[in-house]
This record gives C-alpha cells, structure tokens and sequence, in this order.
C-alpha cells in the first residue's frame, strides 16, 4: 500500500499575479512547477505548516486566506493529499533557497509551466475564476 502524504501550497498574490516556483534537478518532480509549501508534519495544522514551510523555503511570511482546492493524486512514490490557499505576503521577498526559479504570472498565464499534477486542478479553478471575472483573493 502507497504512503499518504499531506502537502500544503500557497497561492501567494501580489498586485494580479500569483507565485509560481520551479523544483529543483534533485527533487522529486524535478523541474515541475508548483505552489510553494511542503508537508504537513504531525500535530500541525494546515496552516501551520504553509507558514512554516513558506519561512522555511523562501524567507517570508504570508497572511492565509480561504482554502483554493484539495487535491487526492496519486503518484509512484505515494499518494499526495495537497490543499491550497490563497496567500499574501505579509512581509519581506521571496527568497530562492530550494527551488531552481520563480516567477509571478496572471492566472490565465498559469497554463503556460509545466505544473505538477496535484497542482493542476488548482490552476483550473484560478483560470476559471479569472474568466468569469472573479479572481479575488480571498483573504
């Protein structure tokens, strides 16, 4: 039986566009894009985690706002339980420690990266958000 891995991401906006961050050669996934954060540890809230991994990974810290999507994926090292939110800096830049690049893109830009799976079905709803002109943050 697969392991159960729960991850969080950050939909981290900034004047329209949202952070995007590229995996490094090592990682696995390597070179996929997606939203920064990582694994929740025992005893962790959701939230908890995100901040601490957005701290831990890039130097800042983040104001946490309504979930975007919770994603059950299943890949060959496990299956990822990855929820999203949408986030806002709330003090300091990004600053790359473990990805390889990062880059702000409008929502409709999203589908232009080579995302990984679990992330996908978050970039479908912000896309679609955008279009049907509701592309708020949520926080």
């Amino acid at each position: 039986m697969k392991r159960e891995i729960h991850v969080v991401g950050a939909v981290i906006w900034q004047n329209g566009k949202i952070l995007c961050a590229q995996r490094g050669a090592l990682k696995t996934l390597a070179f996929k894009w997606e939203f920064p954060g990582g694994k929740v540890e025992r005893g962790e809230t959701p939230e908890d985690a995100l901040k601490r991994e957005i701290n831990e990974e890039m130097n800042f810290k983040i104001r946490i706002g309504e979930q975007v999507e919770h994603t059950v994926h299943e890949y060959d090292f496990g299956i990822v339980h990855l929820t999203t939110y949408h986030c806002e800096l709330e003090n300091g830049e990004p600053t790359i420690t473990e990805h390889v690049a990062v880059r702000w893109l409008y929502p409709s830009e999203l589908a232009t990266l080579d995302w990984a799976p679990a992330d996908i079905p978050a970039i479908e709803k912000l896309m679609l958000s955008e279009v049907d002109g509701n592309a708020t943050r949520n926080l």
